[in-house]
């Protein structure tokens, strides 16, 4: 069991819980080796609590941590039964958890996880200053119209991720997702894999550092793009439409009408510069061996 280091904190230690709204508005407690779950199915167990510590505990009930406020979740799992389980909350710590609930994190701010393993087919919806470290996380729709985030060592497999965010930094991860950052602004993704089909599409100020991009139809429809440093596979039709400066390491399969910029690379299959429907004069240039 993982000891917090607060005294004065109420105890509420093994017990179960299956009510409508069994610990509602508690204050200052901790919750240890509790489960949520039974016959009486209650909704939202903790709704509305206050710098609380829930540890080594288990959910199977829907809404538990809604409009939390001041919260860490230790050690802890919650079940597919736990629909929406975390909305409306601020300033919490979520550490060496499995979560399956559909739909965790909703309209949430300031929440850090770790070391955590999620399935949630709707994570991180609408949400600001979201920080991960050490995780798995399996999503459709990862972090959609969520802002100010930071990611380090994520291994993530999703569809549509990213999309409509701002202000997100990536380290360290592999990252297999189809559509990727569609719409997103102003994201950094460093010493990272990412594998998925037409990643990157209608981006501003997207940054790729010392990452490999694997996938059909990169990056087109781009504002202010820049590659430093990468490799590419399986990448045909490249920077449709885009504004880009690129240095890729390797060969292209293929670059199609680059609306301006220059992309240096070590070879390319070909280079397809017609029926573009705009002006484009981006540039290819083929590294010259030493």
């Amino acid at each position: 069991m993982q000891q917090i280091k607060n005294l004065t904190k109420n105890k509420i230690v093994n017990k179960t819980y299956d009510d409508e709204r069994a610990l509602y508005n508690i204050k200052d407690s901790q919750v240890i080796n509790c489960i949520f779950k039974g016959k009486n199915d209650g909704e939202s167990v903790l709704k509305e609590c206050r710098n609380i510590d829930v540890i080594d505990c288990e959910f199977s009930l829907r809404y538990p941590l809604w409009h939390a406020k001041v919260f860490t979740l230790l050690n802890s799992k919650m079940d597919e039964l736990t629909r929406a389980p975390i909305w409306y909350s601020e300033n919490g710590k979520i550490k060496d958890c499995t979560i399956n609930g559909i739909k965790i994190l909703r309209e949430c701010q300031n929440i850090e996880l770790d070391n955590c393993k999620i399935n949630s087919p709707e994570f991180g919806w609408k949400c600001s200053e979201i920080k991960i470290t050490n995780s798995e996380i399996t999503s459709e729709y990862f972090l959609f119209e969520t802002n100010n985030v930071e990611i380090d060592n994520l291994k993530m497999d999703g569809k549509y991720s990213f999309q409509y965010m701002t202000n997100l930094h990536i380290t360290n991860s592999k990252l297999d997702t189809k559509d990727a950052f569609w719409h997103s602004k102003n994201v950094l993704v460093e010493d990272s894999i990412i594998k998925g089909e037409y990643l990157g599409w209608f981006s501003e100020n997207l940054t790729l550092k010392n990452c490999k991009i694997i996938g059909t139809q990169p990056l087109c429809y781009c504002e202010n793009l820049k590659l430093i440093n990468c490799t590419m596979e399986k990448a045909d039709f490249a920077f449709e439409y885009s504004e880009v400066d690129a240095d890729i390491k390797g060969s292209i399969i293929s670059v199609k009408n680059p609306k301006s910029g220059h992309i240096l690379v070590d070879s390319v299959d070909k280079i397809i510069m017609e029926d573009a429907v705009m002006e484009t004069n981006g540039e290819v240039i083929v590294r010259k061996k030493k």
